[in-house]
């Protein structure tokens, strides 16, 4: 068997294990929402009625004060990691209104100049193809964060009849060289992975230098076949 139809078969097998991967991860979400949350939820009426009876007592008072805060905590938590694990809004409200909240939350956290270019249109495209676009930018925008020392990023999507392309570009340190080659991309895990989805899709992705400034990054996938 030739090298070739090893890493033919091998991204085969990632690109299964990913789909795989992704199922449990929206389907524990899920169930954190639908369990968990509905739990605490439920848990913070009842310790509103309870502070409700209680006497009037500050020592009472402050208690209660601090397990409603506490509890606030827990589920703020809880849906953290239900985002993580799966953001919900890519799959019902699509890719446009996922990636502008992304965004602008990433700006917000980082206090950093934050855009993004999205088309009219939602792109008409396979669920497959939305996670690894929004996966990229999930991990471009981590990797500004923590690398680009950039003072403003810009998330565009092109939307094509045949392909769809996304891109993250920062105006930051740069990369020191023109583009990012096969060796080097063992000391990018995250990007890699990203990477590997997308040639499992038939596409590609690519880090380069952003002009004579900064960096850019651009996943393209193409789109399916009407026929």
């Amino acid at each position: 068997m030739s090298a070739h139809t090893d890493a033919a078969e091998l991204r085969e097998l990632l690109g299964y294990v990913n789909n795989c991967w992704d199922d449990e991860r929206r389907a524990l979400s899920r169930q954190m929402h639908d369990s968990l949350g509905s739990s605490l939820t439920a848990l913070t009426m009842h310790l509103g009625l309870l502070t409700a009876k209680l006497p009037q007592e500050p020592a009472l008072l402050d208690r209660a004060a601090q397990m409603k805060n506490l509890l606030h905590n827990i589920i703020e938590t809880n849906r953290g990691m239900q985002h993580k694990l799966w953001n919900d809004k890519l799959e019902f409200l699509g890719l446009r209104v996922a990636l502008g909240e992304l965004v602008a939350q990433f700006g917000a956290e980082h206090l950093m100049k934050a855009r993004c270019s999205l088309p009219d249109d939602e792109p008409a495209c396979p669920r497959a193809h939305r996670v690894v676009l929004l996966r990229a930018a999930e991990e471009g925008l981590r990797n500004v964060a923590t690398h680009a020392r950039a003072s403003q990023v810009e998330v565009v999507v092109d939307d094509m009849d045949d392909s769809i392309a996304l891109m993250v570009k920062d105006d930051g340190v740069g990369l020191g060289q023109a583009a990012v080659a096969d060796a080097d991309w063992q000391q990018h895990h995250g990007l890699r992975m990203i990477r590997e989805r997308a040639i499992f899709l038939g596409g590609s992705l690519s880090l380069a230098a952003n002009g004579k400034q900064g960096a850019m990054l651009t996943v393209t996938l193409p789109k399916p076949s009407a026929n």
